[in-house]
């Protein structure tokens, strides 16, 4: 079963990835983790955010490598894990001009369908899973929440991390990134059969056990469905 979930920075999408594949025993991927890591190169070698053919060069000749577990995604980035190091502000900031180019997302793109194939099953979680990459999911989520609640919800993450960093930064880092990365989701927003949550005043358990509903609800719609067709 591959489940998707879309929707804005600081929504909860990779919280609840991770405690999702924890329960249903599969792997998780946190596709961002590719987008950041092409930007920490870029900024180790110095490349510009506004040097589009810079950024592309740097995403084709980076060795990304995934190791992703149902509570984690490592990320190692050309033999180095880069794990932490991915998850600065600084990445934070680099990582929109990275995932803006259509090359770049494209060839990330075809890795990370690369291991859906490799897994069979897993809980992906981005901004296009649903609507591009893997557009015949078995379960498509888009989460979001309020911005103010979002900003929160970064910024303790951040604390918890050992990071220092301004309120009003991680503000303008997310509205910069809504105003990036909000058509990556919106189609999916009418298509009836996608799981819509606005997580603003769920608590991470309650948001799981609601996917888990909605997962076991769809498993037994394809047996009964199943059932139905072998009858014949």
């Amino acid at each position: 079963m591959i489940i998707t979930i879309d929707g804005p920075a600081g929504s909860g999408k990779s919280t609840i990835a991770r405690k999702l594949a924890a329960r249903l025993g599969i792997p998780y991927l946190d596709t961002g983790a590719m987008y950041r890591a092409v930007a920490l190169r870029a900024l180790r070698l110095g490349v510009r955010p506004n040097d589009a053919a810079g950024l592309i060069e740097c995403a084709r000749q980076s060795h990304i490598e995934l190791d992703c577990g149902p509570t984690f995604t490592r990320v190692v980035l050309d033999g180095e894990d880069v794990s932490e190091a991915i998850r600065g502000m600084t990445v934070n900031g680099a990582t929109s001009a990275v995932a803006r180019l259509q090359p770049i997302r494209e060839l990330l793109v075809q890795r990370q369908r690369e291991l859906g194939r490799r897994f069979g099953s897993l809980v992906t979680e981005g901004r296009d899973q649903g609507s591009v990459v893997f557009p015949d999911a078995d379960l498509k989520v888009v989460m979001d929440a309020t911005l103010d609640r979002r900003v929160k919800r970064r910024h303790l993450e951040m604390l918890a991390d050992g990071e220092e960093v301004k309120v009003q930064d991680i503000l303008d880092n997310l509205r910069e990134r809504d105003n990036n990365d909000a058509h990556q989701w919106a189609p999916l927003l009418s298509d009836p059969d996608v799981l819509q949550l606005d997580t603003s005043h769920m608590t991470v358990a309650q948001v799981v056990e609601r996917l888990l509903a909605e997962v076991e609800r769809r498993r037994a719609r394809s047996a009964s469905a199943a059932r139905t067709a072998n009858s014949r």
